[in-house]
C-alpha cells in the first residue's frame, strides 16, 4: 500500500529546477569557437589569408547568439541549454561552407554568402521576437483554426500569380527582388494547429474506435468516420501540395509529421497504417498523370542509365554529387579540393554533399550528430512537458526535423527520389533559415514553461489553466487509503 506521507517527503525533497544559463554560456563559447574557426580556415585555404567578409560573418554570427543568450538570461532563465549553441554552431557551418563553395568557383562572389548572412540576422531577430512574445505558448491555443487558415493561405501561395516555378517545381513567391518559400513557415504553424486540435480530441480518438474482425479474431481498430475528418484534411493538404506545387519532398514532410504527431497524441497504430496507404495512393495517382513525378522516380530508378543521365532534367545532378560524396573518403578534399562547388545546388539541396566531399566521411558525420542532437533535445522537451499542446508541439517540431534531414541525405544517396528540399541551417536560403530559427525560439519558451517551478494556488496563480494548476503537496492533506 501507498504511503502519500511518504511521496510528500519526497516532493519536499525534490531538487528544484536550475537555471541553466550558465551552462549554455559554457557550451555557446566552443561553438562560436568553431564557427569562427571553419571560416577562418576556409579563408586560408582557398585565399591565403583571412578576408574581412569572413570576420564580419563572424561577428555577427556571435554577436546574435551572445544577445539571444542574454535575452534568455531574463526572459527564460530556465529553458534548455543546448538548443541554443546548437543552433549557432549549425548556423556557422552552413555560412563556412556556402562562401568556400562560391570562393571556390571560377568566378568567386559573395552575394549567396552575404544573403546568407543577412537572413541569419533575420532568423535570430525572430527567435528573439518569438521569446519576447510567445511567453504563454499555451495561449497559442485559442487561436487554433486562424493559424490553420493561415497555414494553408501559406500553402496556396505559389498557387498565386505571385508563385514562381523552377525546374518544374513552383514552390516560392516573388516580392520584389526577393523571393519566399511560403511553405518553410507553413510547417511551423501546421505543427501549432495539429499540437492544438489532437491535444482536444486525443482521448475521444484514442478510444472511440470500430474494431475489425476476422471471425472471432480481433485484426486492427479503425477510427469512427466522423474523427477521420484530421486525417482527410492532412492528406488533402499533402496531396495538394503534391500535385499543384509539384512539391514532393515538402508533401512527403508534413504528411509525415502529420503521422507523427498523430501516432503521439493516439497511440493507435491503425491510424498510422490508413495515413501511408491513404498517401501511398495519392502519389501512385499523381505518379500516373503527372509527369515531373515520373521524371524524379525514374531517375531514382534508374540513375546511372546512360540515357537518364545524359537528358536535360535527368540524373546529371544526384550522379555527380555521389561522385563527388565519394571523392571525400574519409577525411575530405579540404576546402581548396574537389568538384561539389560545380554541382548544380551544391550550397542548397545538397549541402550534406559538399560537407561529406570537403570535410569528409568524419565531417559529415559530426554534423549529422549535431543535428540529430538537436532533434534529440527537442524530443527530450517533448518528454518534459506535463501539459499535452505543449508535448505535441516539441515533439512535431523534433519530427520534423529530423524527417527532413532523412529525406535530404535519402535522396543524396538514392535511398528514395531526390526532393530537392534544403537542409536546416545548413542550405542556402532565407525562408527555411528563418523558419527554424523560429522553431528554435518555440522550443526554449516550451522548455522553460516545462522546467520552471511550478506555481501553487497560495502564489495567487488563477485557476483554469490544466497546465499550471499543481496543488503544493506539503500543505495539502493526505488522503486516507483503504487497504
Amino acid at each position: 500500500m501507498d504511503n502519500p506521507r511518504s511521496e510528500t517527503n519526497d516532493s519536499h525533497r525534490a531538487l528544484p529546477p536550475v537555471r541553466q544559463r550558465s551552462a549554455e554560456l559554457r557550451l555557446l563559447v566552443p561553438a562560436l569557437v568553431t564557427g569562427a574557426a571553419g571560416l577562418v580556415t576556409a579563408s586560408l585555404s582557398l585565399t591565403s589569408g583571412v578576408e574581412p567578409s569572413v570576420i564580419v560573418a563572424a561577428v555577427v554570427v556571435s554577436a546574435g547568439a551572445v544577445a539571444l543568450h542574454v535575452l534568455l538570461r531574463f526572459l527564460a532563465p530556465y529553458a534548455d541549454p543546448v538548443i541554443l549553441p546548437l543552433a549557432t554552431v549549425l548556423n556557422a557551418l552552413g555560412l563556412t561552407m556556402i562562401w568556400a563553395l562560391q570562393m571556390a568557383e571560377a568566378e568567386p562572389a559573395h552575394g549567396d554568402a552575404d544573403r546568407q548572412l543577412m537572413w541569419t540576422v533575420v532568423g535570430m531577430l525572430l527567435c528573439g521576437a518569438t521569446i519576447v512574445l510567445v511567453r504563454q505558448p499555451r495561449r497559442l491555443t485559442m487561436y487554433t483554426y486562424v493559424i490553420a487558415v493561415a497555414a494553408l493561405l501559406l500553402l496556396l501561395l505559389p498557387l498565386s500569380p505571385l508563385g514562381i516555378e523552377v525546374l518544374g517545381a513552383r514552390r516560392w513567391i516573388g516580392i520584389g527582388p526577393f523571393t519566399m518559400q511560403p511553405s518553410e513557415f507553413a510547417k511551423v504553424l501546421l505543427v501549432i494547429f495539429l499540437a492544438s486540435y489532437l491535444g482536444r480530441r486525443r482521448e475521444v480518438m484514442s478510444l472511440v474506435t470500430r474494431t475489425v474482425r476476422v471471425g472471432r479474431t480481433k485484426v486492427f481498430s479503425v477510427p469512427r468516420a466522423r474523427d477521420l475528418a484530421p486525417m482527410a484534411v492532412g492528406w488533402g493538404m499533402a496531396i495538394l501540395l503534391l500535385v499543384g506545387t509539384r512539391d514532393l519532398g515538402t508533401s512527403l514532410l508534413l504528411f509525415g509529421t502529420f503521422l507523427a504527431v498523430l501516432y503521439a497524441a493516439t497511440s493507435r497504430k491503425s491510424w498510422v497504417a490508413i495515413g501511408l496507404v491513404a498517401f501511398a495512393a495519392g502519389a501512385y495517382v499523381a505518379y500516373l498523370l503527372f509527369g515531373h513525378v515520373r521524371n524524379r522516380v525514374e531517375i531514382w530508378l534508374n540513375a546511372f542509365d546512360p540515357d537518364v543521365y545524359g537528358r536535360p532534367g535527368g540524373s546529371f545532378q544526384v550522379v555527380e554529387g555521389m561522385f563527388a560524396l565519394a571523392n571525400g573518403g574519409v577525411l575530405g578534399t579540404g576546402f581548396d579540393g574537389g568538384f561539389a562547388q560545380e554541382v548544380f545546388a551544391a550550397d542548397s539541396d545538397l549541402i550534406l554533399v559538399s560537407i561529406g566531399e570537403k570535410l569528409g566521411l568524419t565531417g559529415l558525420l559530426a554534423v549529422l550528430a549535431l543535428l540529430f542532437l538537436l532533434a534529440e533535445r527537442g524530443f527530450r522537451i517533448a518528454l518534459g512537458c506535463r501539459d499535452v499542446f505543449l508535448k505535441l508541439t516539441a515533439l512535431g517540431y523534433a519530427f520534423l526535423l529530423a524527417f527532413n534531414v532523412f529525406i535530404v541525405l535519402g535522396g543524396a544517396t538514392l535511398v528514395i527520389p531526390l526532393t530537392g528540399m534544403t537542409t536546416p541551417f545548413l542550405s542556402a536560403g532565407g525562408s527555411a533559415l528563418m523558419a527554424n530559427w523560429v522553431i528554435v525560439g518555440l522550443w526554449l519558451v516550451i522548455s522553460e514553461r516545462a522546467r520552471r517551478p511550478q506555481e501553487t494556488f497560495t502564489a495567487g496563480h488563477a485557476p483554469g489553466d490544466a497546465a499550471t494548476e499543481v496543488i503544493d503537496l506539503r500543505r495539502a492533506r493526505p488522503r486516507r487509503h483503504e487497504g
